[in-house]
């Protein structure tokens, strides 16, 4: 018999604390009728609006239950990472780096549109929106990977793979039977992997975690307020005049007043990842 789940809720408790913030998020999505738009990433969005708050909300989110509980399932097998103090991991480990993917493959995510769009001219990257904690989970796989090449990844509890292949085996499978899957996301979450795993990033210790996490929140906090995406009454930001932004303006007529307004040109639906 397997340990209770109790006890290892305990040996994993990072793990299991995200797990149950992304279905707490899932559930909050799923009662308000949120969708992709809302909380999605996109270059549109984020770099063209400056709603810079959408790297965090977009890691988090799931709309798909099957999207939740396949990420999900593969983070609680992830989760040994926390266990393997004797190689340098462990929860400390575990809770810097996450920090690290969720930031550095969302501005990596941001940097292949970027170049899609002006370096190849491929408008529809523009518009692309992806949500969901993929990013990090491939992080983590190829990490452990690198780390630990003999454990097993496993998956629903059914689907067992070597982890030293899991991150390019899961990146084709999920390509080909989930067509919408993000591969530039995914393929992301690998790259600034190795980038850890390797020693190219390195040197996250609390300071630098509790320092991370202040400047993501600031930022957090006053991108949401700069884009009116929330009512933050304590915070002033000074408006800046924009020509090429709308204007709104009220012409005076002899039978009352009439409603001037200049329209930008209509937007196609954003595609959805």
């Amino acid at each position: 018999m397997g340990k209770p789940l109790i006890y290892e809720i305990l040996e994993k408790p990072a793990s299991s604390s995200v797990i149950g913030i992304c279905s707490l998020i899932w559930w909050f999505i799923q009662k308000r009728g949120i969708g992709y738009g809302d909380v999605g990433l996109s270059y549109e969005a984020a770099v063209d609006g400056g709603q810079y708050w959408r790297i965090i909300t977009s890691a988090f989110s799931h709309i798909s239950v099957v999207h939740l509980v396949f990420n999900m399932s593969a983070l609680w097998s992830l989760g040994v990472v926390e266990q393997l103090v004797q190689i340098g991991l462990g929860v400390e480990y575990y809770l810097h780096y996450t920090l690290v993917l969720v930031v550095l493959s969302g501005l990596l995510v941001l940097g292949f549109y970027h170049m899609m769009i002006q370096r190849f001219k491929v408008e529809y990257f523009r518009r692309v929106t992806a949500v969901g904690y993929s990013c990090v989970v491939f992080g983590w796989m190829t990490i452990l990977a690198a780390k630990q090449p003999s454990s097993k990844l496993n998956i629903f509890g059914v689907l067992s793979l070597p982890i030293s292949f899991a991150p390019f085996e899961s990146l084709i499978f999920t390509s080909i039977m989930v067509p919408q899957a993000s591969f530039i996301g995914h393929l992301s979450g690998i790259i600034v992997g190795y980038s850890i795993a390797w020693g190219l990033i390195h040197g996250m210790n609390n300071y630098w975690a509790i320092t991370m996490l202040g400047w993501i929140a600031l930022v957090f906090v006053l991108s949401l307020k700069r884009t009116g995406s929330m009512e933050l009454s304590f915070i002033e930001i000074e408006p800046v005049t924009d020509p090429s932004l709308p204007s709104v303006g009220v012409v005076a007529t002899r039978n009352g007043r009439t409603l001037q307004m200049d329209v930008l040109p209509e937007r196609r639906v954003a595609d959805i990842v």
